[in-house]
Protein backbone atom coordinates (compact mmCIF):
# COMPACT_ATOMS: atom_id res chain seq x y z
CA UNK A 1 0.00 0.00 0.00
CA UNK A 2 2.49 2.41 1.26
CA UNK A 3 4.19 1.59 -2.77
CA UNK A 4 1.88 2.58 -4.49
CA UNK A 5 0.73 5.72 -2.59
CA UNK A 6 4.50 6.60 -3.30
CA UNK A 7 4.29 6.04 -6.56
CA UNK A 8 0.79 7.27 -7.51
CA UNK A 9 2.75 10.62 -5.67
CA UNK A 10 5.92 10.04 -7.48
CA UNK A 11 3.67 10.02 -10.70
CA UNK A 12 1.46 12.77 -10.15
CA UNK A 13 4.74 15.02 -9.15
CA UNK A 14 6.71 14.20 -12.36
CA UNK A 15 3.49 14.46 -14.14
CA UNK A 16 2.53 18.36 -12.82
CA UNK A 17 6.88 19.26 -13.23
CA UNK A 18 6.68 17.87 -16.78
CA UNK A 19 3.90 19.66 -17.83
CA UNK A 20 5.40 22.94 -15.58
CA UNK A 21 8.69 22.54 -17.53
CA UNK A 22 6.84 22.10 -21.20
CA UNK A 23 5.11 25.43 -20.04
CA UNK A 24 7.98 26.99 -19.41
CA UNK A 25 10.25 25.70 -22.24
CA UNK A 26 7.02 26.86 -24.70
CA UNK A 27 7.14 30.42 -22.67
CA UNK A 28 10.54 30.71 -23.46
CA UNK A 29 10.66 29.59 -26.71
CA UNK A 30 8.25 31.85 -27.92
CA UNK A 31 10.69 34.45 -26.03
CA UNK A 32 13.49 33.39 -28.61
CA UNK A 33 11.01 33.06 -31.69
CA UNK A 34 12.38 34.91 -34.57
CA UNK A 35 9.73 37.72 -35.73
CA UNK A 36 9.29 37.24 -39.70
CA UNK A 37 11.81 39.69 -41.57
CA UNK A 38 8.47 41.89 -42.87
CA UNK A 39 7.12 42.05 -39.30
CA UNK A 40 9.52 43.70 -37.77
CA UNK A 41 12.23 45.34 -39.93
CA UNK A 42 15.65 46.26 -39.12
CA UNK A 43 18.23 49.49 -39.61
CA UNK A 44 20.64 48.22 -42.18
CA UNK A 45 23.25 49.77 -40.17
CA UNK A 46 21.96 47.24 -37.31
CA UNK A 47 22.38 44.72 -39.40
CA UNK A 48 25.58 45.61 -40.46
CA UNK A 49 27.15 45.59 -37.03
CA UNK A 50 25.51 42.38 -36.19
CA UNK A 51 26.68 40.78 -39.05
CA UNK A 52 30.01 41.88 -38.56
CA UNK A 53 29.79 40.48 -34.81
CA UNK A 54 29.15 36.90 -36.92
CA UNK A 55 31.93 37.39 -39.00
CA UNK A 56 34.26 38.08 -35.94
CA UNK A 57 32.94 34.79 -34.27
CA UNK A 58 32.80 32.09 -36.59
CA UNK A 59 35.99 30.75 -36.30
CA UNK A 60 35.17 26.98 -36.68
CA UNK A 61 33.40 27.81 -39.88
CA UNK A 62 30.13 26.60 -39.24
CA UNK A 63 28.09 26.86 -42.46
CA UNK A 64 31.36 24.71 -44.43
CA UNK A 65 31.27 22.20 -41.74
CA UNK A 66 27.77 21.82 -41.91
CA UNK A 67 28.42 21.58 -45.49
CA UNK A 68 31.03 18.31 -45.82
CA UNK A 69 29.15 16.82 -42.74
CA UNK A 70 26.38 16.75 -44.84
CA UNK A 71 28.06 15.74 -48.06
CA UNK A 72 29.94 12.83 -46.15
CA UNK A 73 26.06 11.58 -45.34
CA UNK A 74 24.45 12.02 -48.54
CA UNK A 75 27.76 9.71 -49.75
CA UNK A 76 27.86 6.99 -47.48
CA UNK A 77 24.06 6.57 -48.11
CA UNK A 78 24.06 6.64 -51.93
CA UNK A 79 27.39 4.36 -52.10
CA UNK A 80 25.89 1.97 -49.28
CA UNK A 81 22.58 1.15 -51.75
CA UNK A 82 24.74 1.97 -54.72
CA UNK A 83 28.30 0.72 -54.58
CA UNK A 84 28.99 0.21 -58.57
CA UNK A 85 28.15 3.90 -58.97
CA UNK A 86 31.06 5.46 -56.56
CA UNK A 87 32.65 8.14 -58.99
CA UNK A 88 29.02 9.38 -60.46
CA UNK A 89 28.00 10.24 -56.95
CA UNK A 90 31.03 12.07 -56.07
CA UNK A 91 31.25 13.97 -59.00
CA UNK A 92 27.40 15.20 -58.23
CA UNK A 93 28.61 15.67 -54.41
CA UNK A 94 31.29 17.54 -55.78
CA UNK A 95 28.76 20.07 -58.23
CA UNK A 96 26.10 20.41 -55.32
CA UNK A 97 28.85 21.36 -52.60
CA UNK A 98 29.74 23.82 -55.79
CA UNK A 99 26.54 25.26 -55.71
CA UNK A 100 25.79 25.40 -51.71
CA UNK A 101 29.63 27.23 -51.24
CA UNK A 102 28.19 30.28 -52.69
CA UNK A 103 24.96 30.99 -50.49
CA UNK A 104 27.31 31.02 -46.71
CA UNK A 105 26.13 34.71 -46.58
CA UNK A 106 22.52 33.65 -46.08
CA UNK A 107 22.68 31.96 -43.48
CA UNK A 108 25.40 34.33 -41.57
CA UNK A 109 22.76 37.21 -42.38
CA UNK A 110 19.96 34.90 -41.05
CA UNK A 111 22.09 34.46 -37.63
CA UNK A 112 23.13 38.32 -37.56
CA UNK A 113 19.01 39.25 -37.84
CA UNK A 114 18.78 37.27 -34.84
CA UNK A 115 21.51 38.79 -33.10
CA UNK A 116 20.23 42.36 -34.34
CA UNK A 117 16.71 41.45 -33.18
CA UNK A 118 18.55 40.41 -29.59
CA UNK A 119 20.76 43.39 -28.61
CA UNK A 120 20.51 47.34 -29.66
CA UNK A 121 22.76 49.06 -31.72
CA UNK A 122 24.85 50.12 -28.70
CA UNK A 123 24.97 46.80 -27.41
CA UNK A 124 26.38 45.24 -30.95
CA UNK A 125 28.71 48.21 -31.12
CA UNK A 126 30.10 47.31 -28.11
CA UNK A 127 30.32 43.51 -28.61
CA UNK A 128 32.19 44.00 -31.80
CA UNK A 129 34.65 46.01 -30.30
CA UNK A 130 35.55 43.59 -28.00
CA UNK A 131 35.86 40.39 -30.29
CA UNK A 132 38.03 43.38 -32.34
CA UNK A 133 39.91 43.28 -29.25
CA UNK A 134 42.89 41.42 -28.80
CA UNK A 135 41.52 38.50 -26.17
CA UNK A 136 38.17 38.74 -28.27
CA UNK A 137 39.75 37.49 -31.29
CA UNK A 138 41.54 34.73 -28.83
CA UNK A 139 38.11 33.94 -27.38
CA UNK A 140 36.65 33.80 -31.52
CA UNK A 141 39.90 31.72 -32.03
CA UNK A 142 39.52 29.40 -29.19
CA UNK A 143 35.51 29.06 -28.87
CA UNK A 144 35.44 25.69 -31.27
CA UNK A 145 38.03 23.94 -29.27
CA UNK A 146 36.72 25.59 -25.61
CA UNK A 147 33.21 24.14 -26.63
CA UNK A 148 34.26 20.53 -27.63
CA UNK A 149 36.54 20.73 -24.16
CA UNK A 150 33.23 21.85 -22.37
CA UNK A 151 31.16 19.04 -23.92
CA UNK A 152 33.37 16.42 -22.74
CA UNK A 153 33.55 17.77 -18.94
CA UNK A 154 29.66 18.14 -19.20
CA UNK A 155 29.29 14.27 -20.46
CA UNK A 156 31.75 13.49 -17.79
CA UNK A 157 29.83 14.81 -14.97
CA UNK A 158 26.05 13.60 -16.23
CA UNK A 159 27.82 10.15 -16.32
CA UNK A 160 28.76 10.51 -12.61
CA UNK A 161 26.16 12.80 -11.47
CA UNK A 162 23.79 10.00 -12.87
CA UNK A 163 25.52 6.88 -10.55
CA UNK A 164 25.82 9.13 -8.02
CA UNK A 165 22.44 10.28 -7.92
CA UNK A 166 20.54 6.58 -8.72
CA UNK A 167 22.71 5.29 -5.66
CA UNK A 168 21.26 8.06 -3.72
CA UNK A 169 17.63 7.88 -3.81
CA UNK A 170 18.10 3.91 -3.93
CA UNK A 171 20.24 4.15 -0.66
CA UNK A 172 17.17 6.91 0.45
CA UNK A 173 14.60 4.07 -0.49
CA UNK A 174 16.26 1.45 1.38
CA UNK A 175 16.68 3.43 4.73
CA UNK A 176 12.77 4.19 4.34
CA UNK A 177 12.60 0.50 3.82
CA UNK A 178 12.00 -0.24 0.16
CA UNK A 179 13.79 -2.76 -1.45
CA UNK A 180 15.08 -1.31 -4.78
Amino acid sequence: MKIETVSKNTMTSLKTRTSLLAAALLSLASLFAVVPAAAQELAPEHLAVARKYVDLTDKSGIYEVSLVKTAVETMRTIIKQNPEITKPVDDAISKTLAEYKGKKGDLLNEFARVYALTFSMEELQQIVAFYESPVGAKLATANATLNQSLQTVMDVFEANLKTEFFAKVRAELKAAGYDV
